[in-house]
């Protein structure tokens, strides 16, 4: 059996899936303020009753770290930053206690200037005064070669609890960007390990000694072990949960587009023949442009509970979600009363969705049915300009991480997949006004839940080699070697491959679910004079996001 859980806004859903396929589904209120007590609330429900062996893994989903970066929670973090000279690293500054030191690597990786060790205790010594815990460090050029990195770690490693280094955090080259993302590995690390240890030893407590997944921005897993050297991962694994439920239910040979409608927002993203796709550099996320892997998404503040008002003769839904509709004992209307007065919906206090859209008819100058209608239609026309708009980003993009659009194809979506809580009424009035073919995804009220219990184990690897030099060097993965002036394209992408197995297999990922591809493939020539002295390589390899291997034996019941 697999536990699945998927942390929302409004409710938290919880599925066990075995081999008859959902053998239960809950939901839990989701209490923003204490998301272990919400998170532990699902997993007893869940399992009341259950041979605990009989649980072969759990996959959490949560907003935790999303939610402590938006609304900057983070805990008081040290930067050390070494750029040399070409750039101001105050350019990217990311917070208070950063601080620009000597020493420089070049592009190719070679040594330009010497760290200070005086210099790195100096500025040690001021984040100790500061009550500093957790340390980033990053250069510039250390994608190339680690060394300032690792020797300003060594400086520091005794005197605080914890050290993220930029070139094990992300193998890319972009500075600024893996300057940010360094930065939010280490702010969340203290509130991620101090959660995700309290779910762990709760667990072992029931009885419930299984390997524990958390689900990544890029709709993969990672083991608990993994996810504390790479915490900041976990940002928006929400919208990854529902993307991933629908992908075993999407089309083969054709674009889809995902919709998880739910109370308080609608997350969007594109599946290309059951493959989603990722963001071509990483997310953004608190005003940081990281280069965390992420799946395209687009994330709106439209849900069935978003209240409505009525501002200068004009309609306005969201983003604010002021508790549950009228007609669940709210005290603001939403589009979910609208539902309630067009007959629609039926299990909740009609007459108190009535009032609510009483006073948004008057404002409007509306019968109550007719603006009922106005909102609903409001809400399904904002989604359905939101996707377009997803589309229009990812066709105007020139890079991607799937190997149609690299070559210049285009995202034409021609099923609309929907999921969440009101997902059979939006379905029905999107279909109408968008003329495209909708599918409800089967458990549309649980399917981010079952797409978090499902999702595989993803990860990329990075390698860079100059036969000039003689080197290949992977420093996000702590290897490097030394090649022949002979060492091919080819031999760098069998590297790559065997690093990235490993690599997966240690986040938790199982043999038959490792369906490995190449990004990218890039060989250039290093000419001096007339005479080529050496080839500059870089091959990029990723376990691809999708389901396990048997996920078609646990959904196959489900529609």
């Amino acid at each position: 059996m697999i536990i699945g859980l998927d942390v929302g806004g409004t409710h938290t859903d919880v599925v066990l899936l075995g081999d008859s396929g959902l053998v239960r589904e809950i939901k839990v209120p989701t209490d923003p303020e204490n998301l272990f007590k919400t998170v532990l609330a699902g997993l007893e429900t869940i399992i009341a009753g259950i041979d605990p062996h009989q649980i072969r893994r759990i996959v959490l989903s949560t907003t935790l770290t999303t939610n402590a970066i938006a609304q900057k929670k983070l805990h008081p973090v040290g930067m050390i930053v070494s750029s040399g000279p070409g750039v101001d690293p105050e350019f990217y500054r990311t917070n208070l206690h950063y601080f620009a030191v000597g020493g420089s690597i070049d592009h190719r990786g070679r040594e330009v200037a010497p760290i200070s060790e005086n210099e790195i205790q100096k500025v040690a010594g001021g984040f100790k005064a500061e009550g500093i815990r957790n340390v980033g460090i990053v250069g510039k050029f250390s994608v190339r070669d680690p060394q300032h990195e690792i020797r300003i770690y060594r400086i520091l490693k005794d005197h605080f609890e914890r050290l993220f280094m930029g070139h094990q955090v992300s193998g890319n080259l972009n500075f600024s960007r893996r300057v940010a993302t360094t930065y939010l590995n280490a702010a969340v690390y203290p509130i991620h390990r101090s959660f995700f240890d309290a779910v762990k030893k709760s667990l072992f407590q029931k009885g419930l000694n299984v390997p524990l997944y958390i689900l990544k921005a890029d709709g993969g897993t990672m083991n608990l072990e993994a996810s504390m050297e790479f915490p900041g991962q976990t940002i928006l694994s929400g919208p990854a949960a529902s993307v991933m439920g629908a992908v075993g239910f999407a089309p083969i040979d054709t674009d889809a587009m995902v919709m998880d409608i739910g109370g308080t927002t609608t997350d969007m993203a594109i599946i290309r023949n059951r493959i989603p796709l990722l963001h071509p550099i990483g997310v953004r996320l608190g005003g940081f442009r990281t280069l965390i892997r992420s799946l395209e998404t687009r994330s709106i503040g439209i849900g069935g509970d978003s209240s409505v008002k009525v501002s200068d003769d004009e309609l306005i839904i969201g983003p604010e979600r002021e508790g549950p509709a009228m007609a669940f004992g709210g005290s603001n209307p939403t589009p979910t009363d609208a539902l309630f007065v067009l007959g629609e919906m039926t299990g909740g206090d009609r007459e108190a969705a009535f009032r609510g859209m009483t006073a948004v008819a008057q404002d409007l100058g509306l019968s109550v049915e007719d603006a009922a209608r106005r909102v609903f239609d409001h809400a399904c026309h904002r989604i359905l300009s939101e996707a377009r708009e997803l589309i229009d980003r990812i066709n105007n993009r020139p890079v991607y991480t799937v190997q149609d659009l690299q070559q210049g194809d285009k995202v034409n979506p021609k099923v609309f997949l929907i999921l969440g809580g009101p997902a059979p009424y939006f379905a029905r009035r999107i279909e109408a006004l968008s003329g495209s073919r909708v599918q409800l995804v089967p458990r549309w009220q649980v399917a981010n839940a079952v797409g978090a219990a499902l999702a595989r184990t993803t990860c990329e690897v990075m390698v860079f080699a100059d036969t000039q030099l003689g080197i290949i060097r992977a420093p996000e993965e702590n290897y490097s070697e030394m090649v022949d002036q002979d060492f091919s394209g080819h031999d760098a992408i069998d590297q790559a491959y065997r690093l990235l197995k490993m690599k997966a297999l240690q986040m938790g990922a199982l043999d038959e679910d490792l369906e490995m591809e190449v990004l990218e493939d890039l060989q250039f020539n290093m000419v001096r004079g007339f005479l080529t002295t050496g080839k500059n390589l870089r091959v990029k390899v990723q376990v691809k996001p999708g389901l396990i291997r048997d996920y078609e034996r646990w959904t196959a019941k489900f529609s």
